[in-house]
């Protein structure tokens, strides 16, 4: 989704259309990856994503300012594009879905403990390919709910009332 920044037909977003947008799944690996890496790996990890979400954010603002140029309500345009792709991204790709596969590591890591004989690295290794093959699934469905959730939320409250796609 291209909140409110400006974007024109034929246009490449590097954030969204290019290899770098899987920069913003850093911590979903890190946390699919959990039981076997350091805390400090998966961390390092929501460092990455914070950092695309925050160049996103930027780019986006920088492009409102660009299509507004000195028009009247200029730098309310270029806040908004900023805070709403920040808070979006932050969202659909940082909090629900490093949350999300969190969650479904640790049930599936306990549940193997509980239900099965596997060693303790057979576990872990299976919880991290549980944590992983679940990424493509959850994308979608995660991201539609957080445009909803902004749609009848904060983006109310600034009236931006259609999506850009």
């Amino acid at each position: 989704m291209e909140p409110t920044g400006e974007k024109t037909s034929g246009e490449v977003d590097i954030y969204r259309d290019t290899w770098v947008r899987f920069l913003g799944y850093a911590n979903e690996v890190g946390e699919a990856f959990r039981a076997l890496v350091p805390v400090s790996l998966v961390r390092a990890s929501y460092v990455v994503a914070t950092a695309y979400v925050s160049a996103d954010a930027v780019d986006k603002g920088k492009k409102a300012a660009a299509a507004h140029g000195d028009e009247p309500g200029q730098k309310t345009r270029v806040a908004t594009a900023v805070m709403d792709t920040f808070v979006w991204q932050a969202l659909a790709s940082i909090v629900v879905p490093g949350f999300t596969i969190n969650r479904v590591c640790a049930a599936t890591l306990y549940l193997l403990g509980r239900t099965t004989k596997l060693p303790l690295p057979v576990r872990k290794w299976t919880t991290t390919a549980v944590g992983l093959s679940i990424i493509p699934f959850i994308i979608s469905p995660i991201d539609r709910s957080v445009d909803h959730l902004l749609d009848s939320s904060l983006r109310k409250v600034y009236g931006h009332n259609e999506k850009e796609e």
